[in-house]
């Protein structure tokens, strides 16, 4: 499928293109960075939308994030680990640690508060990917 929204980030731009050989050093030696998760366009339109906002979320927080773009062919391989359930999506990370997430278009008001809250906040473990744990009993709990 041509993306030449997306790809317009990568060739015109310059953000990293990241896959599995590349992917590990460059969000460990990012200091901030956010990873735009696109999916197909064809399916989620508003991943053309989010590529001509990030350009602008790059340029308003200039200095305190990276920004990248992950292979359509990596995105599913590493998108659990973030917990990304919605596209497109912003992936947030402070030297390779999450730190939040961004999913779908949001109002340009939506980004800046959220973003400023999320870079001023710790690393903590990414959300899950929506399956329920449910422990088994103990051995001696189960007899009557």
């Amino acid at each position: 499928m041509d993306m030449p929204l997306i790809d317009r980030l990568t060739q015109t731009l310059g953000y990293t293109l990241l896959d599995a050989d590349n992917f590990e050093d460059f969000v460990a030696a990012a200091p901030q960075c956010v990873l735009f998760f696109t999916e197909d366009p064809a399916s989620f339109p508003e991943s053309n939308d989010v590529a001509v906002i990030l350009p602008e979320i790059a340029r308003r927080f200039a200095g305190r994030l990276v920004p990248a773009v992950v292979a359509r062919g990596y995105e599913r391989e590493i998108d659990k680990r973030y917990g990304v359930r919605e596209w497109p999506a912003l992936v947030f990370l402070r030297e390779g640690e999450y730190l939040g997430a961004i999913a779908r278009v949001q109002n340009w008001q939506d980004y800046v508060a959220a973003i400023e809250e999320i870079l001023a906040g710790d690393t903590h473990r990414p959300p899950g990917i929506g399956i329920p744990v449910v422990g088994q009993p103990y051995a001696e709990e189960t007899r009557a």
